[in-house]
């Protein structure tokens, strides 16, 4: 059965690498996946069989970018004919639905998957109270419309459940996959350009939804981090006020923004504690990388996935979101007790094993099955009932944990 992930580019986030670990432990013998891109870009492409990969030929930017993509993607499904069409995240899942409304018999079964917290993404789009009431009102159509809806972690299953006003059965959760094997190997690698000091260690866009900015705050006020440094991987647009922010806290010279890192797993497997002090999110991969390398994490109760993957006090250690006082609790709490850091980090390690890529694989593979209206052994279970019906399908699966 041919299955398309549809994203914008392979760049180097989240969802990006879920869809790299999907492509390459998928069943072939069950799924025949290809992967959907609006830009042919990003650092994950080396690691997918280039004929797998579907692209527009022309690389398009801007506005125009964005008005073409519903016939770019239509133009992918007529080319490779999935019978299901997963797209990712609420952009894109928004330029899906615009290019499915005119396939007529040519549609595939459309799953939308959400890995985010949309009220907030909708929230941070605008402070406009009418174009938030729009932007709603857009993404409710839209999500009611598809045929199957996947959530990363079961809070955000109920909570897109609620947005949507459908009842709960609609929504499958399933958690993101990781690559254990992967980890384990890059995580041994040297690392040449590590810091003279001890270190800590942190990952994610620069945005307002990473809380990077209350991270910084934390570790300035940090009295059992004063002899370490702060490093930050990712890119975004808040870099300029991140700096400025950790040069007036007076820690400028202790904070590493060091960008996009092919091998991050190298750092945080040698970092003092991994922080995720983020706003919202939908599950966190880093997290759960984090985990599997073997280091004590401290993570916000944010909405959603934080609080599922990490047990307070057991897995990890969990503060309140939004709040820079408790993240510098946090850092003392694990900075000064070895014995609960490393039992914190023996705990991560051995639930980091719940999301094994071949385990969540195997999850999304029997998901599309069903959906499409075939067991896992490929006979028929009958007629497909669609998931917009406003009810609770008889073929939806039960929360993955």
């Amino acid at each position: 059965m041919r299955v398309m992930l549809l994203l914008g580019s392979l760049s180097g986030g989240g969802a990006e690498r879920v869809a790299v670990n999907l492509m390459n432990r998928c069943d072939p013998s069950k799924v025949d996946l290809t992967l959907g891109l609006l830009k042919r870009t990003g650092p994950y492409l080396a690691e997918i069989d280039p004929r797998r990969v579907a692209a527009p030929a022309e690389t398009r930017t801007g506005f125009f970018a964005a008005a073409r993509a519903p016939a770019d993607i239509a133009a992918m499904i007529g080319e490779h004919a999935p019978r299901v069409l997963m797209s990712f995240g609420m952009g894109v899942n928004m330029l899906a639905w615009l290019a499915l409304r005119g396939l007529g018999r040519r549609r595939p079964l459309w799953i939308c998957r959400e890995d985010s917290n949309t009220d907030a993404e909708i929230a941070n789009l605008t402070n406009n109270r009418a174009g938030r009431a729009a932007a709603g009102w857009a993404v409710r159509r839209a999500y009611r419309s598809a045929d199957g809806l996947l959530a990363v972690s079961r809070d955000l299953a109920a909570g897109l459940a609620r947005q949507l006003a459908v009842p709960p059965g609609r929504v499958t959760a399933i958690h993101n996959p990781i690559d254990l094997a992967a980890i384990g190997r890059s995580a041994s690698e040297a690392l040449a350009d590590a810091p003279a000091r001890p270190f800590i260690v942190a990952a994610g866009r620069l945005t307002h939804q990473k809380g990077h900015d209350l991270l910084i705050d934390a570790f300035a006020a940090s009295g059992s981090a004063r002899g370490m440094d702060l490093v930050i991987f990712g890119e975004g647009p808040l870099e300029s006020a991140l700096r400025a922010r950790a040069a007036s806290a007076g820690v400028g010279d202790r904070v590493r923004f060091a960008g996009f890192q092919a091998n991050p797993w190298a750092w945080i497997a040698r970092a003092r504690l991994f922080v995720l002090s983020s706003r919202w999110e939908g599950f966190g991969n880093v997290v759960a990388e984090a985990m599997a390398c073997g280091v004590p994490t401290l993570v916000t109760d944010c909405d959603f996935g934080p609080r599922e993957q990490v047990i307070h006090g057991h897995s990890g250690w969990v503060v309140p979101a939004g709040d820079a006082g408790a993240l510098a609790q946090g850092l003392e709490a694990l900075l000064t007790d070895p014995a609960l850091a490393a039992r914190l980090a023996a705990g991560g390690q051995a639930r980091a094993a719940d999301f094994a890529a071949d385990v969540i694989a195997g999850a999304y593979v029997e998901f599309f099955l069903k959906l499409a209206g075939f067991r896992a052994d490929g006979t028929a279970t009958g007629p497909r009932e669609r998931w917009r019906s406003g009810r609770a399908d008889a073929m939806a699966l039960r929360p993955v944990a």
